[in-house]
């Protein structure tokens, strides 16, 4: 299924004051009353704008962070597509985590208080399969759960989707980046063709993108924007001599202290001359250019992406296609010629709400070029000296929140994330929230964790097993 080529886009004020009341929409009059006992009294912004669409039986692309109402915004819908008296699943809700996906069980068993009977199932990786398959070989309406573990159970015939009419994808951009885009697309080649998608995620990068123009049909898209919609970057420029341009990228980061950085230069060797000059300096930076083959670019952009790297130093060439959610900071290391370049380097950071950091390093030699960057602005630079530039007292050095680890053996081994995850969780006691992004490729599979338990985590799986066989694990 693809969507249409346009989508409509709804965009929807963010202010927290009260929306219109739950009585408003088309729903029963039980599901109403208890709403009300619920104390769900009137609908957040999220809410207001996706519920009229979803209960119209639409397609649904949902931007909505954490906290904003959204398990309700999904719930009420699929709740009214359930005939109760059909005893099958007639909806799946797929989310990144065990936690959560337990927390969206509890809040749908909730809402669905109004009707009887109606039976919904958690099915995630690090619980007994057999238990699972106990409770399905008894009946369920609803299944909420992991794209492992739900993967697991279709391939085992375990599970049957045959009755389905709502597909839920919660934390969208989450699962993407725990590395579960091929086994949501599995699953979703196993649903009906006829039935509703409904997408929530807290930021919309490509790859969201590409899934919804894969799998839902004329999608509408509901995002929250700000009242104020002005730039959230901010720029700075900074007067630099030749032999004081590196120098002042380490000045920067350890004054600004960005967790994620890309900076950009205009040559191959400015590239490696900075990452030698920021590695002196104990920052961990890696570099990006057209010399590198393409796992040397992989194992780079994996490290850059799960945050276990500082700084990505990059030419304009290697960075094309790049869209790293979270990232603090752009240093403009030598000034483009080329202005829509400009444009195009600053605009990586500030997005999906987040604010940013775009600063630029000027010589005299460049002053044309930020003349011309004036001009096609509107406005005049904002300047300031380098000599502004002192790292906070006391403070740490500047370390990257998580760590790669490299785990030799991938898709060739049938590995797939919600292996690794459990392995960490389950086996060896970690908290779900202090693995990031899962990376499987063909023939390796890269986990990122907290600086704090790396080492712990890299003996762990040293010594234990993923997928019941014994790995190699290095840290990269």
């Amino acid at each position: 299924m693809s969507t249409s080529s346009q989508t409509a886009v709804t965009p929807v004020n963010s202010d927290p004051t009260a929306g219109p009341p739950f009585s408003s929409l088309p729903l029963p009059p039980p599901t109403v009353a208890n709403l009300q006992r619920l104390g769900y009294e009137r609908m957040t912004p999220i809410q207001a704008a996706s519920l009229p669409l979803a209960l119209a039986g639409k397609d649904l692309i949902a931007q909505s962070k954490t906290g904003s109402g959204k398990t309700a915004a999904f719930a009420l819908p699929l709740l009214a597509n359930l005939n109760p008296r059909r005893f099958a699943v007639q909806a799946v809700v797929l989310c990144p985590t065990r936690e959560l996906a337990e927390q969206v069980t509890q809040e749908i068993r909730r809402l669905a208080r109004a009707e009887d009977n109606i039976k919904t199932l958690t099915l995630c990786g690090g619980a007994p399969i057999r238990t699972q398959i106990a409770s399905l070989a008894h009946g369920a309406h609803i299944v909420v759960g992991t794209p492992g573990r739900i993967l697991d159970h279709l391939s085992r015939d375990t599970l049957a989707l045959d009755a389905l009419n709502t597909l839920v994808l919660d934390e969208a951009d989450r699962m993407l980046d725990m590395g579960f885009a091929e086994d949501i697309a599995n699953v979703i080649k196993l649903c009906p063709a006829q039935r509703q998608t409904l997408l929530f995620s807290a930021t919309y990068p490509d790859g969201v993108a590409k899934m919804a123009s894969r799998f839902m049909r004329e999608p509408q898209e509901v995002k929250l924007t700000e009242r104020h919609a002005v730039t959230k970057i901010r720029q700075r420029f900074y007067e630099v001599k030749e032999d004081e341009r590196l120098h002042a990228v380490g000045l920067l980061l350890r004054h600004y202290r960005p967790v994620s950085t890309l900076a950009f230069c205009n040559t191959k060797q400015q590239c490696r001359d900075l990452v030698a000059v920021l590695q002196a300096e104990g920052i961990v930076a890696l570099e990006l250019h057209g010399d590198l083959d393409q796992r040397e670019r992989d194992q780079v952009l994996v490290q850059f992406a799960n945050r276990s790297c500082s700084v990505l130093v990059a030419t304009d060439v290697a960075a094309r296609g790049l869209d790293i959610a979270q990232l603090e900071a752009v240093i403009n290391v030598d000034i483009t010629p080329d202005i829509e370049v400009h444009t195009h380097r600053v605009g990586r950071t500030g997005r999906a709400d987040e604010s940013g950091w775009a600063f630029n390093l000027a010589s005299l030699d460049e002053m044309g070029r930020v003349g011309r960057i004036e001009e096609m602005q509107g406005s005049a630079s904002v300047w300031h000296p380098v000599s502004e530039l002192v790292a906070p007292a006391g403070a740490e050095p500047l370390h990257p929140p998580m760590v790669t680890l490299q785990i030799l053996g991938g898709r060739k081994e049938k590995i797939r994330p919600g292996d690794v995850l459990g392995a960490l969780t389950k086996d060896l006691g970690f908290e779900s929230a202090q693995i990031g992004k899962i990376n499987v490729n063909e023939f390796s599979t890269y986990v990122a964790v907290e600086r704090g338990i790396a080492d712990k985590a890299l003996r762990g799986l040293n010594a234990g097993k993923v997928k019941g066989k014994s790995v190699k694990v290095r840290r990269l």
